[in-house]
């Protein structure tokens, strides 16, 4: 867990203010924090945040990385021939 400055935190609760990969890691984790301590320490709870990060990362490959890579494959050549 990226420990940010007090102040940034403040701004960067407004998701679009977030600068660093670390900001991003402190904002998610405020709120996977939020959702646990709403729902209750639970395996269920817990196995519910573990899923809705697992997808999101699937998502985020499907939709933006694999559609990247490829781009960069056909620019400069596949490395697998």
């Amino acid at each position: 867990m990226p420990y940010i400055q007090q102040s940034r935190r403040e701004e960067i609760t407004d998701s679009s203010l977030v600068e660093t990969a670390g900001e991003l890691n402190w904002l998610l984790t405020i709120l996977i924090n939020d959702y646990i301590n709403k729902h209750g320490k639970s395996y269920q709870t817990l196995n519910e945040v573990v899923g809705v990060l697992e997808c999101a990362k699937l998502e985020l490959y499907r939709r933006v990385v694999s559609p990247y890579e490829e781009t960069k494959m056909q620019q400069h050549g596949d490395v697998y021939k």
